[in-house]
């Protein structure tokens, strides 16, 4: 059962951050709220460079700081499509391949000359749907899931991220499950909502249910928004499973946080 016991996080002495996030095809910011996660002005968004270099991409963020007004002591948090460890890219896939091996936060703090914290971007919306979400107010262990193209995930426990992981990855069926239960798979395998729910997504709930024994499970990604088709026909999960509230602004949210939380 999830526990209700009622906390926020922590204020910063800092009020305000900028978040970040980049994608493939664009890579898009706004000053947020700590107290609240609310965007304090409308996302602005820049294409992604073509030759996404780590040169191109710090160019486009000092650019996004620059539109807008902030603080000089609002740190800036990046969300990145690539695992993280100490600042730097293990490898890439949807940028390009030059990024492996560089130091994303050193590349954004010498383009913005601000303190800046990075983190993958699943990571960045689950760590938004914690904070900020639809687990606000939540303790324990929090599991947040975005159903896509593949399935991304984040692990927070009493509002602290464990980084990096990978559950969308783990092996069903002698493969991937993210290539059996994403969103898209559903799609690819010709399934209706209700073969889906009740085949390879009820198969891969379960599974990280008993691996994780989580506090609650919150699901994002495009089908979040048609929950009610599938949602209530998962059965036997030992905690409650909700949708992600906080849509296309959770990595902005999130990432702005852990600037905030991690101001050197």
């Amino acid at each position: 059962m999830s526990t209700h016991t009622s906390h926020s996080p922590a204020i910063p002495p800092t009020t305000v951050a900028l978040g970040i996030d980049i994608g493939g095809t664009g890579i898009k910011g706004a000053p947020v709220d700590l107290a609240s996660g609310d965007l304090l002005a409308d996302r602005h968004r820049i294409p992604t460079p073509e030759n996404s270099t780590p040169q191109a991409v710090g160019s486009v963020i000092a650019e996004l700081v620059d539109h807008f007004d902030l603080p000089p002591e609002a740190p800036v948090g990046v969300a990145f499509p690539a695992p993280i460890r100490h600042g730097v890219i293990k490898f890439i896939a949807n940028l390009d391949k030059s990024w492996k091996g560089v130091n994303l936060e050193d590349v954004v703090s010498q383009a913005v000359g601000r303190s800046v914290s990075v983190l993958n971007d699943a990571d960045a919306a689950g760590y938004g749907e914690a904070l900020y979400g639809a687990a606000k107010d939540e303790d324990g262990t929090i599991l947040v899931l975005t159903l896509g193209t593949g399935i991304g995930s984040a692990l927070i426990m009493n509002d602290v991220l464990v980084p990096n992981t990978e559950f969308g990855h783990l092996e069903m069926n002698g493969g991937d499950s993210e290539k059996e239960a994403s969103a898209v798979s559903r799609e690819r395998n010709g399934l209706d909502w209700d073969e889906w729910a009740t085949g390879p997504l009820q198969q891969y709930f379960s599974m990280v249910d008993m691996l994780l024994s989580p506090d609650l499970i919150v699901v994002g990604g495009g089908v979040s928004k048609a929950h009610e088709k599938w949602l209530p026909l998962l059965r036997d999960i030992s905690c409650p499973i909700i949708p992600a509230a906080l849509r296309n602004n959770a990595g902005i949210a999130g990432a702005a946080a852990w600037a905030a939380g991690h101001i050197s």
